[in-house]
């Protein structure tokens, strides 16, 4: 998985009980754009994720879209 700042972190949930995240790359930790990457989470909070087979990288939207 490789990501860059801007990108979105899409967190798709493990239970029905729960919804999906998505958040904001702010940093990438890892070389070459790999993990981890501190995130903030559309709550506000910020976290250190090393992301698993439950996460996609969505790229940054560009201005025109």
């Amino acid at each position: 998985m490789r990501a860059a700042v801007g990108d979105q972190l899409h967190v798709h949930s493990r239970t029905v009980e729960e919804t999906d995240r998505t958040g904001v790359i702010l940093e990438v930790r890892g070389d070459s754009g790999e993990p981890p990457y501190v995130v903030r989470f559309d709550d506000g909070h910020e976290r250190l994720v090393y992301p698993g087979p439950d996460c996609m990288v969505e790229p940054r939207r560009s201005p025109e879209s």
